[in-house]
């Protein structure tokens, strides 16, 4: 198993991992080709993947503002978790947002995925009570799709 930087390269066989996970949403512009070349771009060296014989069974989506990290579209292939996997491509990422003199970390998990919010909290991660989350699409076109 080797856990290393998310490449440009790596979109089809990141992209097929995540229309594999139950429950993992896809936006369709936000998650293109595009988009995701763009983030990898802007935060060079952040992301991580877990590849294990030339496949792709993990992956984190890491970036920052400056200010706070955050972690997106965070899975493993169901066929390889509770292996560490997860907490191999976490710390990766964190030690990377250290580099970049970044202190806070955000996520957003949804409330249905127990095992992701089971994770988070044993990480360490508060689930904040205090705040509300908010979005607003500025592009109709980028709809979201739920894996079932």
């Amino acid at each position: 198993m080797k856990i290393r930087a998310m490449q440009e390269s790596d979109y089809e066989k990141v992209y097929a991992l995540w229309c594999e996970i139950k429950g993992f949403g896809l936006r369709s512009i936000d998650d293109s080709f595009e988009n995701i070349s763009a983030f990898l771009r802007r935060n060079p060296g952040l992301s991580a993947v877990a590849e294990l014989d030339g496949e792709i069974v993990g992956s984190i989506l890491c970036g920052h503002d400056g200010r706070t990290g955050g972690f997106y579209h965070v899975c493993v292939h169901k066929n390889h978790r509770k292996r560490g996997i997860a907490h191999k491509m976490t710390e990766f990422c964190l030690e990377a947002l250290k580099k970049e003199k970044i202190n806070k970390i955000a996520l957003i998990a949804f409330k249905s995925n127990d095992l992701g919010n089971e994770f988070w909290r044993h990480y360490g991660f508060t689930l904040r009570e205090d705040a509300n989350y908010y979005d607003l699409s500025l592009n109709e076109s980028n709809q979201t799709h739920f894996n079932h």
